[in-house]
């Protein structure tokens, strides 16, 4: 199956390489959180803001220790030309070994997590979902290959797959009254059921042979993408670290139920350019102005997608949350509008930072998230007395000036001016900004919450679309090219 693989990447070209890889990632994450929404609905109706604030408090610890035992070895192996079984095995058993030894440190500290948050409950919820940092060590080396390989398409079938048994399982458990270990297994049952199906499409296995020798070579460059992880997830979860110390879990189940919606949407965009952006630029990582115009496409693609859907989100949040999940939210809702302005920067942030990745800089990668995660912490600090929604905007502005300390990295290394990237992505963000200016004061006057809700959406959509097509824009075009020849070949 390897030689099959390899076959079939080596006749294809880079162009049809990327684009299966965005179609299938598209396809994943549509699925993905789809199924997300559709259950997130479900849960929402069952659950309360404290059942969620229960389980986010604790999110934090639970990535921290898996981002240790994954260990930035998936990136690691992305960036070998041609990474051998021996590469594979050491990042294995070492996952494992790091794996293992987190979960049983993270058992003993969980009444120490129980009294930061003054919730004694927290040290049973600890030891049961920290338990996934175990499930998802043994799909990580899997997963690699997967990467490495761009087969996408098997990621994505091992995605849906969890994501879709993982929320029946987790709905059922709201249904039978189990409150906020609902979504604790839910989470569990999703990590464990994505490792073995990992393990069913990678035709990769390991051998008993011990040989640490690769992971020594690559954790000069994968310690800095692990620092650099437990940053990032410290930077996404900073919120809720600090809610959970000076605000109740009724607060920050709002937050974190706003935030949860938010990601769900930039992740659609996001989540599919992780699984090809940086093996993209690896592949002509020897010709610089071929991987220049890749990423100023990548960017204006990302732009041309990521403005409209989450500004629009913001648009009609207050709408979606009634309608789906009931006013018990609406303080979400307020939150979710602000957060979704700096959802829309989020995935252009990520095109950059896989191309810092791609060069092989990850101390610049660990750096800029540093300087990010100290600003935040200290900015939450200094604001948490005057209410969350202060905290918000604050994170929210700091979102979205950090794009362009990313690209002020990215420029130094690919010569990608700072007035190229204005022309890729402001003119995206000043017309999806203008059409739901437009559509909010057209509809002002519906007093019918659903059909406020679908005459926004369908109105936005179609007047985006025409001044897309009026303006002649070359990545729609190049879209509806694409949609119309995979139609043909079916």
């Amino acid at each position: 199956m390897a030689d099959q693989v390899g076959k079939q990447m080596s006749t294809e070209t880079l162009k049809e390489k990327t684009t299966r890889g965005l179609f299938w990632g598209g396809m994943n994450n549509v699925v993905q959180q789809g199924l997300g929404l559709l259950f997130g609905i479900i849960l929402g109706r069952l659950l309360s803001p404290h059942d969620y604030g229960m389980t986010a408090v604790i999110l934090v610890f639970q990535l921290i220790a898996t981002a240790l035992q994954e260990s930035g070895f998936k990136s690691a192996i992305g960036n070998l030309k041609e990474p051998q079984h021996n590469d594979y095995n050491s990042v294995f058993w070492f996952n494992i070994i790091v794996g293992v030894t987190c979960y049983v440190i993270l058992f003993f500290v969980a009444p120490l997590i129980a009294a930061y948050y003054h919730t004694p409950e927290l040290v049973l919820l600890c030891r049961v979902a920290f338990l996934t940092i175990i499930f998802a060590a043994l799909g990580t080396a899997q997963s690699a290959y997967l990467f490495r390989n761009m087969m996408v398409k098997e990621q994505a079938k091992c995605n849906m797959t969890a994501t879709l048994l993982s929320s029946i399982i987790g709905v059922t458990l709201a249904f039978l009254k189990c409150g906020y270990w609902a979504l604790a297994i839910q989470s569990m049952t999703y990590i464990g059921l994505n490792s073995l199906l990992l393990w069913y499409f990678s035709p990769w296995r390991p051998t008993l042979h011990l040989d640490f020798g690769p992971v020594r070579q690559m954790f000069k460059f994968s310690s800095k993408l692990l620092a650099t992880t437990i940053l990032e997830r410290i930077n996404t979860n900073v919120m809720n670290i600090l809610l959970g110390r000076h605000f109740t879990t009724h607060e920050v189940g709002n937050y974190n139920q706003a935030y949860q919606w938010n990601s769900k949407v930039f992740y659609l965009l996001q989540g599919t350019l992780a699984q090809v952006a940086q093996p993209v630029f690896t592949n002509v990582a020897d010709e610089r102005e071929r991987q220049l115009r890749i990423l100023r496409k990548l960017m204006r693609f990302t732009a041309f997608l990521a403005f409209p859907m989450l500004f629009g989100f913001s648009l009609v949040a207050q709408e979606f949350i009634v309608l789906t999940i009931g006013e018990k939210w609406l303080e979400s809702a307020h939150l979710l509008q602000l957060l979704c302005i700096s959802g829309a920067f989020i995935p252009i942030s990520s095109v950059l930072t896989n191309m810092l990745i791609s060069k092989g800089k990850s101390d610049t990668y660990f750096w800029v998230t540093l300087a990010l995660c100290i600003t935040l912490i200290v900015t939450m600090l200094t604001l948490y007395p005057y209410g969350i929604r202060t905290m918000v905007e604050a994170y929210v502005v700091i979102y979205i000036l950090w794009t362009l300390v990313w690209h002020f990295f990215v420029s130094r290394l690919t010569g990608y001016t700072l007035w190229a990237l204005l022309l890729d992505i402001v003119p995206f963000a000043m017309i999806a900004f203008g059409v739901m200016v437009a559509t909010w004061w057209a509809t002002q006057s519906i007093n019918i919450l659903a059909l406020l809700l679908a005459a926004r959406i369908v109105m936005a959509a179609v007047l985006y679309y025409v001044v897309m097509r009026v303006l002649r824009v070359k990545i729609l075009e190049e879209c509806m090219t694409f949609m119309k020849d995979r139609i043909k070949r079916k």
